[in-house]
C-alpha cells in the first residue's frame, strides 16, 4: 500500500524544503526557527476557545488539533478543514458526478495526522512536548519515540517528552488485594515489540496493530493508518517517525489481551530508507515483526549480527511469489524458524490473522530475551548517533540541581523534620495562636487585653524560634536553582524525582486508605493512615512552603538585618514563577492556615510585574475528595497543579492563565486565576481530625475569592452531598452578606446516560430542595434568617446551573482511552464558564484587590462569626465613596431648600407692601400656596437624590455592588431627610406667616398715622404759602413742631399688648409630655415653669442608690450612671441654648414652633442616649430648658413689640418728615436727596442682609471640599489625628467626656483658622461676598433700567415697581419705604440718574465694609451658621456604642445598623473593676468574640454573653478588630495617660498589658489609617 507517496514534493521554483513548506502551511515556521511553542501560549484563553469551527484556513488545523488534544478529546486527529465549503450541502453533494468525487481528494490540501503531530513536536519546547505526550497517552494514541527531522535527516529519542507519563496496571504476579503497580513509564523495564515495513507492503501494518491491541468489542485507533480519516493523505515529513504505545494488563484474564505489560513500537516508512531507526529498534526490542511483500534484495538488512531482537516476518500471500519454498529459503538465510514467518493466506480473515499475531506476541512475552526501559535506550541511541531530547544543556542543568537535592533523601518524614523545621510544629503552633487571638476560646477569667498581649508575645517567641534555625543547605540549593534560568526544568525534575521517591510507599497507603474509608468504623486506623500519608508525602510545595515561612519569619528581624535583606527578593522570584505557569500555595492544607504576609508580598510583586495589565477573574473548584476536581481543571484549562503523587491536593493552590490580546475585550481581564482546592471530607472523616472547621474555612475563602465557583458533587451519596452542600451554601450566604456575588455551576460527574439532563430533572428538583433546606439551616446559624431559599442567596437556575459529565474512561483502565463524551461535555462547561466570566462584575478587578480580598476574607475566617467579623478595605472604600457622594447630594438638597425658604420668607416679609409680588391679598391663603410650592420643591429635590442614588448603583466602577446592602439605608435616609426638611420648612413658613399677620395690624395703624401726618404737613405748607411771608428755617421748625404735637394729640396710641410667653411654653410642654402618662403630668404640675432654669441643671433623683444597679461585665461594675446622665443633660442644654440664641439674634417675634423645635431636639437626643432615661430625669430636664428658654424669649418678644410700636416708628421718622417739609416748602429739587435716602435706607440694609443670608452655605461648601469634612469617617480620622498630635491630656478628656462640645469648638476653630488666613481673606470669602453683592446690584440696575423704559406716571409708581422687581430677593424695610414716599415731589428721570450713582457708591461702601469686618464678627451675622451645619453633618445619627460610648460612623441618617470604625478601652469611658477600682483595659471589639458576660438595665440585670450582644442591642454591629493592631490608637492613649485618666475618674490606674508598652505614636497613627481605611 502506498504510504509514502509525495515524499519528493517541493514547491516549484522555490528553494523551500518540504518541511519548511509544510510548516508555513500550518503557520508554524516562526515557532520552528525562532521561538518554540510554549505552554503559556497554548493554554491562553482566546477566541478559538469559544468556537468549534476550524474554518478553511490551513493554519487553524494545528490550533484545533492542539485545542482538542489539550481537552483529551480522542477525535483530536480528525481536524482537517472540509474539502470544500459546499461539502455539507446535501442536494449538491448528490449531484456531483463520479469524476468530481474521484478528484475531490486532490482539490483541498488535507494534512496527514502524523505530519501534524511531527510538526508540532518539532516546533514545541520541552514542556509542551511533555504535555502533548501525556495527553496523547491518555487518549491511548501512540506517542513519538523517535522523532524524525526530514531536513537534517536526524532522529531524536523523545525521552524527556515521555517522562511525565505515569501508568497504573496490575501484572499477573500481583494479587488483586495488593492493588496496582504505578510507574513512570520511561523507568519501567518492559519488553518492547517493534513493527516495521520492508519495501512495499499490501497489509496495513498500523491498522493490524490497532486490531491487535483492541478488544473485539471495543476497537480503538491507537496508531494512525491508511483507512482513518485523512490517514491516506500523503505523508510529507513523518516518514521515519517511530511511535510507541503500551499494552498494560488490568489483571482480569477474561479481558486482558496480553497478561504481561508490553511496549509496542511502530516505525512509519521503509526500513531500507531508515536503517538507523531500524537498528535502534533491533537493539532495544525483544522482537521485531517485519511486514513485507517482497524480500529481495533488501533482506540483507535483516541479517545484522548486532541485532538482539528476534525477527518475525509477516507477509501477504496475495503476492504469488511467496511460495513455501521461497519462504524456507528466506528462513534459512535469516536463520529463523518457519514459526517466525507469518503469512496471511487468502483463506485467513483479518480476525484470525490478528489472533495468530497475538499468539506469537504472547509467546515472545512468556520469555522475552530483552527488557529495557526507555531511559536505558538513551545509551543505544547515543551509539547510533540518534540525539536524545534530554541532552539539552538546560534540561541537564535542571536535572543536576534537582538530583543534588533529592539524592540525599532517604526517609521523607525524617528529611522534612530536619530540613523543614519552620513548617512543622512551630507553624502549627503559630496557626493556633493566630486563630486564638481572634477567637479567645481559652481566655477564661483572665483580662482579655492581657491575654491577647500574652498571645502576641508567644507568637513573637515562635517567630524567634523560626529565626534561630539557619537555612538548610537543601533550601539554599533550592532557592539558587529557582533563581536560575533553568528553573522550569529544575522544578519539573524535582517534581518527578520526589514523586518517584514517595510513589511506592504512598500508592500502597492510599489504596489502604480508600479501602478503610469504605467502612467508617475503622476511624482510628483511618486517622493513622491519613497521618502516615501526610508524613510520607514530599512535594515541591513543601519547599515553597518552607521558603514562605523563612520569608515571614525574617520580617520579625530588624529591617537592617542582613539575613532579612537577603530574603527580600523571594516574593518577586515566586511571582515570576506564577507568571511562568507554576502554582502558588494559598492555603497550607496541613496547618490549615495562610502565610498572609508571604502570599500578599508575592501578589504585590506579581502586580508590579504585570501592571497595568493586572485585571483578573477567578474560577474555583470545590467538591468531595477524589471526585476528579483536579482532572476536571486539567481537562478544562490544561493546568497541572503540583501535588505530591499518591495523595489528593491539600489546601488550595492558584495558577494564572493568560487571556490573549484579542479576547481581553470580551472577558475584560488579562488573566484568569484558577484555584484548586483539597476535597471536602465526608462527615465521618471530618470528625477524625476536626477538619470540618478547616473545610468551612477553605470553602468560605475560595468562594469569596472566586467569580465563578464550580461545585463538583456526586448525586449517589445523599448524606455526603448534604454535608458538602451545607458547607458550600454557608460560604455563599456569607459572601452575599459581605457584598460578594459569585456565580456557581454544579457539576455532576460519572453520569453516563445520553438523556442525563432530562432524566435528572427529578434529581435537580431534589438538589434545589436540599439547597433550600441547607440555606435555611445556614441562615439560622449565621442569624440571617430572612434567606429562605438558595435563590435568595445567589442567582441560580437549576436548568442552566447544572452540568452532567459522563465517566472519564471509555472502557476499563488501564487501556481505556478518555471518553469522548467527557471531553465534549467538559468543553461545553468550559465555554459556559467563560461566558459566565464575561458577565461578571468582578469584585477583585485586579491583582492588588484580589490580595486585599485574601487578607480580609482570611482574617474574617479566623473569627468564629464570619459575617460580623468581615471587614474589607475595598468594601470600606466603596462605602466611603458612597458616603462622600451622598453627602454632596445632601448638601445640594439642603442648599436648594434653604434658597427656596429664604426666598419664601422674603416674599412673606414683603407681603402687603409695595414690594409684594403676589396678587393674593389674604396672608393665610398665601401661606397655603407657599406650602404647596414647598411640597413640590421637596418632591423634586427628593426625586433628584433618589435618582442620583440609583444612577450611582448602576455605574460599573467603584465596586458599587459591594455596598448594595446599604442602598436601602441611604434610600431611607433620603426619605427621612425630606421628612425632617418638610417639618422644618412648614414650621418656618407658619412662623413667618403668623409673625407677619401680627405685624399687619401695627402696619395698618402706622400707615393711617403717616397719612394723617402727611395731610397735616401739606395743610401746614398751604397755610405758610398763603401768608406769603418768607420764613426762616427756625420759623419753619417751630411751625412743624407745633403741627406735629397737635396732630399726635389727635391720634390715640394704645400701649401694645405683650404676651405671657411662660403660659404658651407651659402649654407646649404639657402637650409634649401628655402621652408619657399620668406620672409625667403630676411631676410637671409640682413646679412652676417660672421657677425653672434659674440655676445650672443638676440631676439628683430620689433613691439614687436603688436605681444604680451595677452593670456587671464579667466581674466589674460601672458607677458613673449619674455622671453619664449629667453629661447627656449638659449636651442637650447646650444644643437648645444654641437654638434659642439663633432666634434671639434674628430679632423676631415669638412663635410656638420655636418651643416645639426645642422639645424635638430634647426628644431626639434622649432617644439616642446610651443610658436608659427615667421619666423624672426627662421632666426635670425639659422644665429646666423650657424655663430658661421662656425667660429669654419673653425678653425677645418684648423687645420686638417695643421696636414695632407705631408711636416709636413715627418718632423715629420725625426729623426726616421735617426736612422733607422744608424742601417742599422751599421748592428745592429733591431728586439727589431722595435717591440717596432710597439707596441708604431701603436698598443698602436689604443688600447687606441678602449677602449674610447667602454666605453661610458658601462657607459650608468651601469646608466640604476639604478632606476632613468629606465623610463622617474621615472627620473622625482627622480629629483623632489632631488630638494625638497635640499630646495634651485635657484635650483627650474633653473629647471623651464632652464629645459634642469638643467637636463644635474644633469645627469652629477649623473654620476660623481657614477663613482668617490672609490667603482666604482675600480669596474665597471675598469672592463669595462679591458674587452675592454683584448679583444684587445687577438685579437693582436691571429693575431701574426696566422702569426707566416703562415711563411710569409718578415717582411713587416708579419706586413701587422697582421694589416689586426685587421683592423675592431683598427684604425692603417697610418703615424706610413709607417715610421715603412721604412728601416726595422729585423728578422721575433725575431720580433714576442719581439712583444709579448712589447704587455704585453703595456697592463700593459695602465692599469696604465687608473688608473691614473681621471673620468672627461676620460669623455672628450669618443666618446659616456654618459650624452648626458642619456639626450636624459629622455628628451623624448621634448614637453611641452601648459599651465604650464611641459615636456611630455610619453614613446617612436612617441607617438600619450602627457601627464604629474604632472602639476604645472601656476604662476611657470611666468603667472600672468593681473589686479593685482599677480602670478596665478591655475593648468591646474583643469582648464581643469572648465568652465574657455583661449585665445592665437592658438585660434586666441578668448576666448576658457578649457574643450574643445583638439580642440586646440589635441595631449595633460591633466588629472585631480588622487587624490586631487596629485599636493601637486608644491603647497608646490609655497607656500614655493612664495615671491622668485614673485621677480624673477617681479610679486607680489600669494594669496596662505588656504589649501596649511598646506601641509608638507612629504605630498609633498608622492604626488610625488602617481603621478608617485612609490611603
Amino acid at each position: 500500500m502506498e504510504e509514502n507517496s509525495g515524499a519528493d514534493l517541493r514547491k516549484a521554483g522555490t528553494d523551500e524544503t518540504i518541511l519548511e513548506s509544510l510548516l508555513e502551511d500550518l503557520g508554524l515556521k516562526e515557532q520552528y526557527y525562532r521561538e518554540k511553542l510554549s505552554l503559556s501560549k497554548i493554554l491562553q484563553i482566546d477566541e478559538k476557545t469559544m468556537t468549534d469551527d476550524p474554518g478553511t484556513c490551513k493554519s487553524n488545523v494545528v490550533l484545533y488539533f492542539l485545542k482538542k488534544l489539550m481537552m483529551v478529546n480522542v477525535t483530536a486527529r480528525t481536524v482537517n478543514p472540509p474539502a470544500d465549503s459546499n461539502y455539507n450541502d446535501a442536494p449538491k453533494k448528490r449531484e456531483r458526478d463520479l469524476e468530481d468525487q474521484s478528484n475531490s481528494q486532490n482539490d483541498a490540501e488535507v494534512f496527514n495526522p502524523l505530519d501534524i503531530i511531527t510538526a508540532l513536536f518539532l516546533c514545541s519546547d520541552g514542556f509542551v512536548q511533555q504535555e502533548l505526550a501525556l495527553k496523547m497517552s491518555m487518549c491511548q494514541f501512540s506517542v513519538p519515540l523517535l522523532l524524525p527531522n526530514c531536513d537534517t535527516k536526524q532522529s531524536t529519542l523523545m525521552l524527556w517528552a515521555m517522562r511525565d507519563i505515569v501508568k497504573k496496571y496490575r501484572p499477573p504476579d500481583l494479587p488483586a488485594s495488593k492493588g496496582f503497580r504505578e510507574e513512570r513509564i520511561v523507568l519501567s523495564e518492559l519488553p518492547m515489540i517493534s513493527f516495521v515495513r520492508l519495501g512495499e507492503c499490501s497489509l496495513s501494518k498500523s491498522e493490524l496493530l490497532n486490531k491487535l491491541l483492541s478488544n473485539p468489542q471495543q476497537y480503538h485507533d491507537t496508531f494512525v493508518h491508511h483507512n482513518m480519516e485523512c490517514g491516506n493523505s500523503p505523508r510529507k515529513i513523518s516518514d521515519g517517525l517511530t511511535e510507541i504505545t503500551w499494552y498494560l494488563p488490568c489483571g482480569n484474564k477474561n479481558m486482558d489481551i496480553f497478561s504481561q505489560p508490553v511496549a509496542i513500537a511502530n516505525l512509519h516508512g521503509d526500513i531500507a530508507s531508515y536503517e538507523t531507526q531500524f537498528s535502534f529498534l533491533c537493539q532495544t526490542s525483544a522482537a521485531v515483526f517485519v511486514f513485507f511483500d517482497q524480500l529481495q534484495p533488501e533482506y540483507k538488512l535483516l541479517t545484522n549480527k548486532n541485532h538482539k531482537a528476534e525477527i518475525f516476518l509477516v507477509g501477504n500471500q496475495q503476492n504469488k511469489s511467496l511460495t513455501p519454498d521461497v519462504l524456507k529459503k528466506i528462513a534459512n538465510k535469516l536463520n529463523v524458524t518457519t514459526g517466525n514467518i507469518i503469512i496471511k493466506t487468502k483463506q485467513t480473515n483479518d480476525a484470525d490473522f490478528v489472533e495468530r499475531l497475538r499468539t506469537t506476541v504472547s509467546s515472545v512475552l512468556t520469555n522475552p530475551g530483552l527488557k529495557m526501559s526507555i531511559e536505558q535506550m538513551a545509551d543505544i541511541a547515543h551509539e547510533l548517533g540518534i540525539s536524545v531530547d534530554e541532552d539539552s544543556s538546560e534540561c541537564q542543568a535542571g536535572r543536576k540541581y534537582a538530583d543534588a537535592i533529592t539524592a540525599g533523601i532517604e526517609d521523607t518524614f525524617q528529611f522534612k523534620e530536619k530540613q523543614f523545621p519552620l513548617q512543622g510544629q512551630i507553624w502549627k503552633e503559630l496557626t493556633f495562636l493566630e486563630k486564638e487571638e481572634f477567637r479567645l476560646r481559652k481566655v477564661g477569667s483572665e483580662d482579655i487585653e492581657t491575654y491577647k498581649s500574652n498571645l502576641k508575645m508567644k507568637k513573637e517567641e515562635q517567630r524567634r524560634k523560626q529565626n534561630s534555625h539557619a537555612m538548610s543547605d537543601f533550601m539554599s540549593c533550592f532557592i539558587s536553582a529557582i533563581s536560575s534560568k533553568e528553573r522550569g526544568y529544575f522544578l519539573k525534575w524535582m517534581r518527578m524525582n520526589l514523586d518517584n521517591l514517595s510513589r511506592q510507599k504512598l500508592s500502597g497507603l492510599r489504596e489502604l486508605y480508600k479501602e478503610k474509608c469504605k467502612n467508617s468504623e475503622n476511624k482510628k486506623e483511618i486517622k493513622e493512615i491519613d497521618q502516615q500519608l501526610s508524613n510520607s508525602s514530599l512535594g515541591v510545595e513543601h519547599f515553597f512552603r518552607e521558603m514562605g515561612q523563612i520569608y515571614e519569619a525574617s520580617l520579625y528581624l530588624p529591617e537592617t538585618d542582613p539575613s532579612r535583606q537577603q530574603l527580600q527578593h523571594l516574593p518577586r522570584l515566586c511571582a515570576q514563577l506564577l507568571l511562568d505557569g507554576f502554582p502558588l500555595e494559598l492555603v497550607d492544607g496541613d496547618a490549615s492556615n495562610i502565610p498572609l504576609r508571604w502570599v500578599s508580598d508575592v501578589l504585590s510583586q506579581l502586580n508590579d510585574l504585570v501592571s497595568p495589565k493586572n485585571k483578573i477573574l477567578v474560577v474555583t473548584v470545590l467538591g468531595v475528595q477524589s471526585t476528579g476536581k483536579s482532572t476536571l481543571l486539567n481537562t478544562m484549562f490544561g493546568v497541572q497543579f503540583a501535588v505530591s503523587s499518591g495523595r489528593c491536593t491539600r489546601g488550595a493552590f492558584m495558577l494564572l492563565i493568560k487571556v490573549s490580546e484579542d479576547f481581553k475585550k470580551d472577558l475584560n481581564c488579562d488573566f484568569v486565576v484558577i484555584i484548586d482546592t483539597e476535597g471536602l471530607k465526608s462527615p465521618e472523616l471530618a470528625q477524625l481530625d476536626n477538619s470540618h472547621e478547616h473545610d468551612n474555612e477553605l470553602a468560605t475563602l475560595v468562594v469569596g475569592l472566586s467569580d465563578v465557583t464550580i461545585i463538583n458533587i456526586a448525586m449517589q451519596n445523599s448524606t455526603e452531598m448534604k454535608d458538602i452542600l451545607q458547607i458550600v451554601v454557608h460560604a455563599f450566604l456569607r459572601m452575599k452578606e459581605v457584598g460578594k456575588k459569585p456565580k456557581c455551576q454544579f457539576v455532576h460527574q460519572n453520569v453516563s446516560d445520553v438523556s442525563a439532563h432530562e432524566k435528572n430533572l427529578r434529581d435537580r428538583k431534589l438538589l434545589l430542595e436540599q439547597l433550600n433546606e441547607m440555606t435555611q439551616a445556614a441562615a439560622k446559624m449565621e442569624k440571617k434568617e430572612e434567606n429562605k431559599n438558595f435563590t435568595d442567596v445567589m442567582e441560580y437556575n437549576p436548568d442552566t446551573g447544572n452540568c452532567y459529565i459522563p465517566g472519564l474512561w471509555n472502557g476499563n483502565p488501564p487501556m481505556a482511552p478518555v471518553n469522548v463524551g467527557y471531553s465534549e461535555t467538559v468543553y461545553a462547561l468550559k465555554k459556559n464558564i467563560i461566558q459566565l466570566l464575561g458577565k461578571c462584575e468582578s469584585t477583585s478587578n485586579n491583582i492588588s484587590e484580589f490580595r486585599e480580598w485574601i487578607n480580609s476574607l482570611w482574617t474574617a475566617v479566623k473569627h468564629e462569626n464570619f459575617i460580623f467579623s468581615f471587614r474589607n478595605s475595598l468594601v470600606a472604600d466603596a462605602y466611603m465613596r458612597l458616603c462622600t457622594e451622598y453627602n454632596k447630594w445632601e448638601v445640594e438638597f439642603k442648599k436648594e431648600m434653604y434658597t427656596w425658604v429664604t426666598s419664601a420668607e422674603t416674599r412673606i416679609s414683603n407681603f402687603g407692601t409695595i414690594a409684594a409680588k403676589t396678587e393674593i391679598s389674604n396672608l393665610r391663603e398665601y401661606i397655603t400656596v407657599l406650602k404647596s410650592e414647598a411640597t413640590t420643591e421637596l418632591t423634586k429635590c427628593e426625586s433628584m437624590m433618589l435618582d442620583n442614588l440609583n444612577k450611582y448603583f448602576e455605574q460599573p466602577e467603584g465596586h458599587v455592588y459591594l455596598v448594595e446592602g446599604y442602598r436601602e439605608d441611604f434610600s431611607n435616609s433620603i426619605k427621612s431627610l425630606r421628612r425632617q426638611t418638610e417639618r422644618s420648612v412648614f414650621d418656618q413658613l407658619t412662623a413667618a406667616g403668623d409673625i407677619k399677620q401680627g405685624m399687619e395690624e401695627l402696619d395698618k395703624i402706622t400707615d393711617t398715622y403717616i397719612q394723617k401726618i402727611e395731610t397735616a404737613v401739606c395743610g401746614l405748607i398751604d397755610e405758610c404759602h398763603k401768608e406769603k411771608v418768607k420764613m426762616t428755617d427756625r420759623q419753619l421748625d417751630e411751625s412743624f413742631n407745633k403741627m406735629w404735637s397737635e396732630t399726635l394729640d389727635t391720634l390715640s396710641f394704645s400701649a401694645q399688648q405683650t404676651s405671657d410667653i411662660f403660659t404658651s411654653v407651659s402649654l407646649q410642654l404639657q402637650r409634649n409630655l401628655s402621652h408619657k402618662g399620668g406620672h409625667a403630668c403630676e411631676l410637671l404640675s409640682k413646679r412652676k415653669l417660672q421657677d425653672c432654669g434659674l440655676e445650672p441643671f443638676t440631676y439628683t433623683p430620689k433613691g439614687i442608690k436603688d436605681d444604680l444597679t451595677p452593670q456587671v461585665k464579667g466581674i466589674f461594675s460601672w458607677t458613673g450612671l449619674l455622671k453619664a446622665k449629667q453629661e447627656i443633660a449638659e449636651s442637650i442644654i447646650s444644643a437648645c441654648n444654641d437654638c434659642v440664641s439663633d432666634k434671639i439674634m434674628r430679632k423676631i417675634n415669638y412663635h410656638d414652633t420655636y418651643i416645639q423645635e426645642i422639645l424635638h431636639i430634647i426628644d431626639e437626643r434622649l432617644y439616642k442616649a446610651v443610658v436608659d432615661m427615667d421619666i423624672e430625669f426627662e421632666v426635670s430636664l425639659k422644665q429646666h430648658i423650657c424655663g430658661s428658654a421662656a425667660r429669654k424669649i419673653q425678653k425677645m418678644h418684648e423687645d420686638f413689640i417695643e421696636e414695632n410700636d407705631p408711636y416709636r416708628r413715627l418718632e423715629k421718622n420725625k426729623d426726616k418728615f421735617c426736612a422733607d417739609f422744608k424742601d417742599v416748602f422751599n421748592e428745592r429739587d429733591q431728586c439727589q436727596k431722595k435717591a440717596e435716602e432710597f439707596t441708604n435706607q431701603c436698598l443698602q440694609p436689604a443688600v447687606e442682609d441678602f449677602v449674610y443670608r447667602s454666605l453661610g452655605f458658601d462657607i459650608v461648601d468651601k469646608m466640604l471640599t476639604r478632606e476632613e469634612f468629606s465623610t463622617r469617617m474621615s472627620f473622625q480620622y482627622y480629629i483623632l489625628l489632631d488630638l494625638i498630635s497635640k499630646s495634651d491630656f485635657k484635650s483627650f478628656q474633653r473629647y471623651i467626656l464632652s464629645y459634642e462640645d469638643y467637636l463644635k469648638s474644633w469645627i469652629s476653630d477649623r473654620i476660623k483658622e481657614i477663613f482668617s488666613s490672609e490667603k482666604e481673606k482675600v480669596g474665597s470669602l471675598c469672592e463669595f461676598e462679591e458674587r452675592h453683592l454683584q448679583s444684587c446690584i445687577n438685579c437693582i440696575n436691571a429693575a431701574i433700567k426696566r422702569e426707566k423704559a416703562e415711563k411710569t406716571d409718578s415717582l411713587k409708581t416708579f419706586a413701587e415697581n422697582i421694589c416689586k422687581e426685587l421683592g423675592d430677593k431683598l427684604v425692603i424695610s417697610r418703615d424706610a419705604l413709607d417715610s421715603f414716599m412721604v412728601l416726595n415731589n422729585a423728578d422721575q428721570d433725575q431720580f433714576a440718574h442719581w439712583l444709579n450713582e448712589y447704587v455704585m457708591e453703595m456697592t463700593e461702601a459695602l465692599r469696604n465694609k465687608f473688608k473691614d469686618i473681621t471673620f468672627e464678627v461676620k460669623l455672628t451675622k450669618l443666618n446659616v451658621k456654618p459650624q452648626n451645619e458642619l456639626f450636624n453633618r459629622v455628628i451623624g445619627c448621634g448614637k453611641q456604642c452601648p459599651f465604650c460610648k464611641i459615636s456611630c460612623d455610619a453614613g446617612g441618617e436612617a441607617h438600619s445598623e450602627h457601627f464604629a470604625a474604632l472602639h476604645r478601652p472601656q476604662g476611657l469611658g470611666q468603667y472600672r473593676w468593681d473589686h479593685s477600682g482599677k480602670l478596665i483595659t478591655d475593648i468591646c471589639s474583643s469582648l464581643v468574640i469572648s465568652d465574657k458576660y455583661f449585665r445592665c438595665s437592658a438585660t434586666n440585670n441578668e448576666r448576658h454573653p457578649y457574643k450574643d450582644y445583638r439580642t440586646i442591642y440589635p441595631d449595633w454591629k460591633i466588629q472585631p478588630d480588622v487587624s490586631l493592631e487596629a485599636s493601637d490608637y486608644w491603647k497608646y492613649v490609655m497607656m500614655m495617660y493612664n495615671k491622668e485618666f485614673a485621677e480624673a475618674y477617681n479610679a486607680k490606674p489600669a494594669d496596662i498589658p505588656a504589649s501596649w508598652e511598646s506601641i509608638t505614636e507612629e504605630q498609633a497613627k498608622e492604626s488610625l489609617k488602617k481603621s478608617f481605611n485612609i490611603k
